[in-house]
């Protein structure tokens, strides 16, 4: 089967239990990019939609470095994008009345609207990507990942130990 890696066809060997977790990684990057293609074009930046979904996923009021955990980044690093996300007035970052040391971060209305359009967009690319799927078997894909990834979590926290 012909897989494309940046511009170069490959020959890839159907997916079996040796390369199952590799070639999922490999969806998930490919997805990422068709997404980020979709949202770009609809004028937000990579760098604008993912922390204000992981946001809006995690609830307002959020922990600096809670967000910055389920980004998958270092807490300088999130720092940068906050900033940025502050001056196009998406976010907005509080001290924690509970921790002085912690910084709470929130939407704002600008940054709430933003989020309905993003997830407008995953509905749409989810919904076309889905369609050659039923419901039945969108259901038994769903609860395989779920299961894929208390594994992994499981593996991680051993490991974390």
């Amino acid at each position: 089967m012909p897989c494309y890696l940046n511009n170069m066809t490959v020959t890839v060997s159907d997916i079996d239990r040796h390369n199952l977790l590799f070639r999922l990684g490999h969806l998930t990057r490919r997805w990422r990019r068709v997404l980020d293609r979709q949202i770009n074009a609809a004028g937000l930046t990579d760098a604008t939609w993912r922390p204000l979904l992981h946001l809006h996923l995690l609830g307002n009021g959020v922990r600096q470095k809670d967000l910055a955990a389920s980004m998958g980044l270092r807490g300088s690093s999130l720092v940068r994008l906050l900033d940025n996300l502050m001056e196009k007035g998406l976010v907005q970052r509080t001290q924690s009345p509970a921790d002085r040391r912690a910084k709470l971060v929130r939407l704002t209305p600008h940054g709430e609207v933003a989020v309905y359009h993003i997830y407008h967009q995953v509905q749409q690319l989810e919904a076309d990507l889905l369609s050659p799927f039923d419901e039945a078997e969108t259901s038994f894909l769903a609860e395989l990942v779920q299961r894929l990834e208390r594994s992994v979590n499981d593996v991680r926290q051993r490991d974390d130990q």
